[in-house]
């Protein structure tokens, strides 16, 4: 069934041989190779629709009609694509960036992230447990999906708050659910702020809202690239620094947890807990300094980038392959809901922080 391909996603097997992972991933490869082919004609590439867009819109066609009958043999490869092969091209991105480029972010962008990330968990574990209903669990799992890095901050939550199967299955499809209609969603934000000028400082400006606004790495390079090439380096460093806050905001999660769990078995005890540390971003941020010091060849470089979009893209079509329809079915109205707001906040109330921020040093 579609929604146990999402589970089996999200909770892929650990010493699984490369026999069983071939399918899958071979599966995800084809389905970039099309998109990248597809992606080289000129009317698309000049109404923003990317390699990365085309590839997850593709996959989620093939993931929500033949992929059920692919699933049970595809699933360990797929998962594997979406989480392994995207860190390695986040990680490979790396090589695009030197220091000089992440100065440009600086304090703007630092402090753009750390409101943004602050104020959506914040609404989101309030209207969750105050206004929906729902347990806290739940509301802290779509919020840490939604402030933070999408599922991959789903799963990190997951050991510190110890939720049940179907609550990480529906904050992992919520998350991924508005997470995708954001890639489609930015470009057309793009254009239309070349005209009203919320977002200051043009591409580059643009980028920093890109990143500290989009659910997942991989959504926030496919919206960026599909917006502007320019905005692509600023959103993907955002979007890092936002990752890298994941680890100080699970420690502190864990630290409240046991405090206020006073009445009922710790459900994050710091003394022995172990954090999940998003260990790929301070690999992005080692080849960036490395970058930054070493002249790589230019054709070295060139091949660099070309691997890197492969990899990317092969993530998106992971992606979207496990995006079903079903999911909406399967999370039920209230987290939804809830996982609705938190999209609106990001996207509106994000542009609110990144203009007052950026107006506030410029």
């Amino acid at each position: 069934m579609p929604g146990a391909s999402i589970a089996a996603a999200t909770h892929p097997q650990p010493d699984i041989g490369l026999s069983r992972l071939a399918p899958g991933i071979l599966l995800s490869l084809a389905l970039a190779t099309v998109a990248m082919l597809v992606g080289r004609n000129a009317w698309l590439q000049q109404h923003g629709l990317s390699a990365l867009t085309i590839a997850i819109a593709l996959a989620m066609l093939l993931g929500n009609t033949a992929y059920v009958h692919l699933a049970p043999m595809a699933a360990p490869g797929v998962a594997f694509s979406k989480q392994m092969l995207l860190r390695a091209g986040i990680v490979l991105y790396g090589l695009r960036l030197t220091l000089h480029d992440i100065g440009h972010v600086g304090v703007v962008g630092v402090l753009t992230d750390t409101l943004v990330l602050g104020s959506t968990f914040a609404l989101a574990w309030y209207l969750g447990t105050r206004w929906l209903g729902l347990e806290r669990r739940t509301a802290i799992l779509i919020g840490a999906g939604s402030s933070v890095c999408g599922a991959a901050a789903v799963m990190a939550t997951e050991p510190v708050v110890k939720a049940r199967p179907e609550e990480l299955t529906v904050a992992v499809a919520t998350v991924v659910v508005f997470g995708t209609l954001a890639v489609f969603l930015y470009p057309a934000l793009f254009a239309l702020n070349l005209q009203w000028h919320v977002i200051g400082g043009g591409a580059h400006g643009f980028g920093i809202y890109t990143g500290s606004t989009i659910h997942e790495v991989a959504q926030v390079v496919a919206a960026a690239r599909s917006s502007a090439p320019e905005a692509a380096d600023s959103a993907v460093i955002a979007k890092m620094v936002r990752v890298m806050m994941l680890a100080p905001l699970l420690v502190g999660l864990s630290a409240y947890l046991s405090r206020v769990d006073r009445t009922e078995p710790s459900r994050a005890a710091p003394a022995g807990r172990r954090i999940s540390i998003p260990w790929f971003a301070v690999a992005f941020l080692g080849v960036v300094i490395v970058n930054s010091f070493v002249a790589f060849p230019p054709r070295a470089l060139a091949l660099n980038n070309q691997l890197d979009t492969v990899l990317l893209a092969t993530a998106m079509a992971s992606l979207g392959l496990t995006t079903h329809v079903s999911a909406i079915r399967q999370a039920g109205a209230r987290p939804l809901m809830l996982a609705l707001v938190l999209f609106a906040w990001l996207v509106v109330g994000g542009a609110g922080i990144n203009h007052a921020v950026a107006s506030t040093f410029r």
